[in-house]
């Protein structure tokens, strides 16, 4: 078998390629290691907030969401949340869903409280505030906008 080196140059030309975006993606993922230390959140309801999505604390990521799933006795999602072991949150912190604009993604915000005893891995964040949703805001503002209207006449 002839092999041609155009096509040897070729391939070795791809594989450079495909190696160079790998390493790209990898260094751009601002993936690391699990080094910190989970907690628990439940909702009501977590409209668009999804595994993956950034936890931030004063505007700053110090977490991920890891898992989402519904408890089937008391109808509420429960939000696994992964942080960084720099973060101690004291135990009556609060966490709450946010929108990243009018129709960005959603991501959760954690606000410290002023306890000196922290959560402990594992534990819970007992106060939660769920995702306000567009529709029903828009809902809100027709309503109170056909309210003021009837009364005007």
């Amino acid at each position: 078998m002839k092999t041609n080196l155009l096509e040897v140059v070729m391939g070795g030309v791809v594989l450079v390629v495909f190696a160079f975006f790998g390493i790209l993606a990898y260094s751009t993922s601002q993936w690391q290691p699990s080094k910190g230390y989970e907690v628990v959140a439940k909702f009501d309801r977590i409209d668009g907030l999804m595994r993956g999505s950034d936890v931030r604390l004063s505007g700053v990521k110090v977490g991920t969401i890891k898992e989402i799933h519904l408890d089937p006795k008391t109808y509420l999602a429960v939000v696994h949340i992964a942080l960084t072991p720099e973060v101690t949150l004291p135990i009556d912190s609060s966490a709450e869903i946010v929108s990243d604009g009018l129709l960005g993604g959603k991501f959760l915000a954690l606000v410290p409280g002023g306890e000196d005893e922290t959560i402990l891995p594992g534990g819970e964040i007992m106060h939660t505030q769920a995702a306000v949703s567009l529709e029903s805001l828009i809902g809100k503002f027709m309503f109170n906008a056909q309210e003021k209207k009837e009364d005007s006449n």
